[in-house]
């Protein structure tokens, strides 16, 4: 029988002591002969990431040991900490920006010098004793300096510079032979989403780069994860089309030839550094081509996603498994699925998975290794057998077992928005099995909004969504206009209209569940981190259709964000609002702390006081003119916590301290005792 008690005093096995102690985050996983490595990213700990080692036999060790934290700040957000090449593994410290090497059972040595500078993405040149990767040059006042570098890994201050001038780089690839590298760049106002471009460049006898070429990739047109064959084919995914689809180069292309001075660089050199010469290699005779007539292919047009917005680096979608073969991973209607793409016959098969979201996918022989997680599952590492197609489970993110008689399973739902258009989302109602609520009571509901804002929620298992669902509250997670894996058509959406399209989807989406009858329109709140933050701080302050909200590192004054944040997010409000300062009038009429007279609800804050993506004063401006105004307002805020929240403690304070907050305003009791958090004018 069932205990009948009021909606969000529901009692719940899912506690925050729960959520940090049980899991850890999964990512980058790397394969080094029948070895199979991936970080961990340990809460625990004080959020320190761990290079974790499978070995066949099944056994499991860490490879990084204390005080090593494997992580990398190139972008800021950084991705792809390490690589490792027979049995030695290279990594970013998070401590100094250096890279390590270490062997097996040994301690690691630093690699790179005592210089301030970062680096990610990183190739090991077995042929030339050298790791190549992207390097983020902060020696000097002016803005930082991405290049593409190598470094002798018998002398980590014998750095060569190998490609400059542009503004990002990203996946240097070496083709099998390695004669031959690839890489993706870009250039401001642009993000990696937007466009960018691929290059392909010889590697002449010295090391340098001789002429490059570009393959692909313009200004509106973004190329993601390019990979080469065993037979020299070079294959990547692009949106030309709308969706990120894939496409490939043939053997040996007449493309289209780059500017191969580069005395004019805008670079920086340190000592270190080694001269790049201007001009190198035989000059090519073949007359350039138009972009596009190189002989480009496409591999396989679908209405679907094989490709993810590069907010870190070394994501990947798909492994080329041999000259006839990939696997890879594409999402539809935020469902992400797990297929072979056979390159001859260019059909496309499906695999059979118990998985919604898939990720970071990897390939060596037949063996397939990725991160995966369905509604009901947390995320694993799991391996894919491609002669047997028996999928094993190698490392689950958390040891939980949870009855489904707590567990809220999402549905896919579309609602209609602004201009007759649909919007999309993932409705969980309130689950747990030793409750119910009064007759007639409905449950009040938590709209989240994901940041980004150009990424994607998903349906994976979730237990920050669960703590909620689990103790009587309704969320609806919104892919909001502007999200990915709806086509490039969708994620344009938000160009010129963060701030409106954004906050019209997630106050619809509130709506229409509202009158459809699924929770209580006077109990309706909204929380979202970083520019998820952005987006709930705007639904509070120019909507009227939320009780109270959350923000988590959230932006609040748009023009402090347009002049004080990092290199690579420095142009990204030009395609969202307008370039400043010519459009300061946009900047100013959406920022939320400009129009803070206009709130009436209660707001709790969350800030990471080391954060250098939105930094603290954002927050703390709005929070002074709440206490002015004379509203509920509280805010949380962390030393030693940058952008996002890693340590035990803090997210257990912040989830619990969220649940006291609505509590205090909704008005319903607790079923179990949490720390309460300091509430101004309540």
């Amino acid at each position: 029988m069932n205990t009948i008690s009021t909606y969000g005093s529901w009692k719940s096995p899912i506690t925050s002591d729960l959520i940090v102690s049980g899991t850890v985050g999964l990512g980058q996983i790397a394969m080094d002969g029948e070895d199979i490595y991936w970080v961990e990213a340990r809460p625990s700990e004080a959020g320190r990431n761990v290079i974790v080692r499978r070995t066949p036999d099944g056994k499991i060790s860490d490879v990084t040991p204390q005080p090593f934290n494997v992580r990398t700040r190139v972008h800021e957000y950084g991705g792809a900490s390490f690589v490792v090449a027979s049995g030695v593994v290279y990594f970013s410290h998070f401590a100094d920006g250096r890279i390590y090497y270490q062997k097996l059972d040994s301690q690691p040595l630093a690699l790179t010098p005592v210089v301030n500078c970062r680096y990610a993405d990183g190739i090991v040149d077995k042929q030339r004793n050298r790791l190549i990767c992207v390097r983020e040059d902060h020696t000097r006042e002016s803005e930082v300096v991405n290049t593409i570098v190598s470094i002798n890994l018998d002398n980590g201050e014998d750095i060569q510079i190998l490609t400059l001038g542009e503004d990002f780089y990203a996946s240097p690839r070496l083709s099998p032979n390695g004669s031959q590298i690839s890489w993706i760049s870009w250039n401001h106002p642009n993000m990696p989403w937007d466009g960018t471009e691929l290059w392909i460049a010889k590697i002449q006898p010295d090391g340098y780069l001789g002429e490059k070429y570009l393959v692909a990739g313009g200004p509106e047109e973004s190329i993601f994860q390019p990979e080469w064959s065993p037979d020299g084919v070079l294959y990547f995914v692009s949106d030309k089309s709308n969706w990120w689809n894939f496409y490939r180069t043939p053997l040996n292309p007449p493309l289209v030839r780059g500017e191969a001075g580069i005395e004019d660089s805008p670079l920086v050199r340190g000592e270190q550094d080694k001269e790049p010469p201007l001009v190198r290699g035989e000059i090519n005779t073949e007359p350039p081509l138009p972009r596009g007539a190189g002989g480009i292919e496409p591999l396989y047009e679908m209405a679907a996603e094989f490709g993810l917005p590069q907010w870190v680096f070394g994501m990947s979608t798909y492994a080329v498994v041999s000259e006839y073969k990939i696997i890879c991973t594409y999402t539809q209607q935020g469902k992400w699925y797990l297929a072979t793409l056979d390159l001859v016959t260019k059909q496309l098969s499906k695999f059979d998975t118990p998985y919604s979201d898939i990720s970071s996918l990897k390939a060596q022989s037949e063996k397939v290794v990725f991160i995966a997680g369905s509604p009901t599952e947390s995320s694993a590492i799991v391996q894919l057998d491609l002669g047997t197609s028996q999928l094993e489970v190698l490392r689950l993110a958390g040891n939980l077992t949870l009855d489904a008689g707590y567990l809220s399973v999402p549905e896919s739902i579309e609602f209609p928005t602004e201009n007759g258009l649909t919007a999309f989302g993932f409705f969980y109602p309130p689950k747990n099995q030793d409750f119910a609520a009064p007759t007639g009571e409905k449950p009040p509901l938590i709209i989240k909004s994901h940041g980004g804002p150009t990424a994607a929620t998903s349906s994976s298992m979730n237990l920050k969504i669960q703590y909620w669902t689990s103790r009587g509250f309704a969320v609806l997670d919104v892919n909001y206009g502007g999200s990915t894996g709806y086509g490039r058509e969708y994620r344009n959406r938000l160009q010129d209209s963060w701030g409106i399209v954004d906050v019209d989807d997630c106050a619809n989406g509130a709506q229409y569940l509202a009158q459809r009858g699924l929770v209580d329109s006077a109990k309706m709140a909204i929380a979202g981190g970083s520019a998820g933050g952005y987006t709930t701080l705007c639904a509070l302050t120019f909507r009227d259709v939320f009780k109270a909200g959350a923000s988590y590192y959230g932006v609040s004054d748009l023009s402090a964000l347009a002049t004080d944040t990092h290199k690579f997010e420095s142009r990204y409000l030009d395609g969202l609002i307008g370039p400043y300062p010519e459009r300061k009038d946009l900047y100013l009429e959406r920022s939320p702390i400009h129009a803070a007279a206009n709130l009436s609800c209660p707001i709790i804050f969350f800030q990471g006081l080391e954060d250098k993506v939105v930094p603290p004063n954002q927050a703390e401006m709005m929070v002074e003119i709440l206490k002015a105004k004379g509203l509920p307002v509280a805010y949380v805020a962390y030393e030693g916590e940058q952008h996002g929240f890693r340590r035990a403690e803090n997210i257990k304070k912040t989830l619990d301290g969220e649940l006291y907050f609505y509590s205090r305003v909704f008005k319903f009791e607790l079923a179990e005792s949490v720390a309460p958090v300091l509430i101004y004018n309540l």
